[in-house]
């Protein structure tokens, strides 16, 4: 019989790639997430990893083992999510991750709705990028994340999440002056970090555009992006929700990109009653922004 546990090892290596970064994402230590693929390769009967260096890679078997993992942890998921639905009152802790421009306008209004309707519930915020929330979803840090896809970076399908829209905003070029993109290749650019979509995002629709962004400077929040707008120090995209107040000095230029938002949860869990609930309020939140 194959061990549950070892499974979702190797499910998380198939994404994470190295044996270290799944001990750190799911709070092991490398030598027993070894031991562990070990023992899986010994039940399973067949080879499942071949190393090279410091990396592994996943065989043909090992592949299909994944697609099997992913449809057995998804029927577990849902049998917990029955399971907690037989109860009277809707309690426990429940684990929401957002990007700070949601956490301010969508996220707020929701968690007020699930504190008043739900006391019970033990409500546990984290910020953070939504390139990473994939990743903390499946490790089961999160129970409900919003993520994000722009037009220039679209979204990976994974296996282990359910996902539905939630939020589309547009994208402005925030500027000094109403601007178009494409004239834009001699400007100075404030980007956000590297690998954050936001960042892809920019670097992407401006090689659209015919020329790549000359970069200045680095910045993550939005308000810090304006700001550095304002004082002449270039200009940036920004979407609708990180443009809610911009500064006096600041034009935003309507662009057709847009960024769209979604709920995401793991496979199984749509129907547990805390993720339920969380979903109802967070679409009504981004209704009520809409």
């Amino acid at each position: 019989m194959l061990d549950v546990r070892r499974l979702r090892l190797l499910r998380e290596l198939s994404h994470r790639e190295t044996i270290a970064a799944v001990a750190e994402a799911l709070s092991y230590t490398p030598s027993a997430v070894s031991q562990q693929l070990a023992a899986l390769e010994r039940e399973a009967g067949v080879p499942l990893l071949e190393r090279t260096g410091r990396r592994v890679t996943l065989t043909p078997a090992a592949l299909r083992l994944v697609e099997h993992a992913e449809t057995i942890l998804a029927a577990l998921e849902q049998a917990a999510a029955d399971l907690a639905a037989v109860g009277t009152r809707l309690e426990g802790t429940l684990r929401i991750g957002a990007f700070p421009t949601a956490v301010r306008t969508i996220l707020s209004p929701a968690l007020v709705a699930l504190s008043r309707d739900h006391p019970g519930l033990e409500l546990r915020v984290t910020e953070l990028d939504p390139a990473t929330a994939p990743a903390a979803l499946r490790a089961e840090a999160l129970d409900v994340a919003l993520v994000q896809e722009y037009d220039y970076v679209p979204a990976e399908p994974d296996p282990a999440l359910e996902t539905e829209p939630l939020l589309e905003e547009p994208v402005y070029l925030a500027a000094l002056a109403a601007e178009t993109l494409a004239v834009q290749d001699d400007s100075t650019w404030i980007l956000g970090s590297p690998g954050t979509l936001c960042h892809t995002m920019t670097v992407r629709a401006c090689q659209a555009a015919g020329f790549t962004p000359r970069v200045r400077h680095h910045a993550d929040d939005f308000s810090t992006v304006l700001a550095l707008v304002a004082a002449g120090q270039g200009v940036a995209l920004v979407p609708a929700l990180g443009a809610l107040a911009p500064p006096a000095e600041v034009v935003l230029s309507s662009l057709p990109i847009s960024r769209k938002t979604h709920l995401a949860y793991r496979r199984g869990t749509g129907n547990h009653p805390a993720v339920a609930a969380a979903r109802a309020a967070l679409r009504s939140a981004a209704a009520a922004h809409r």
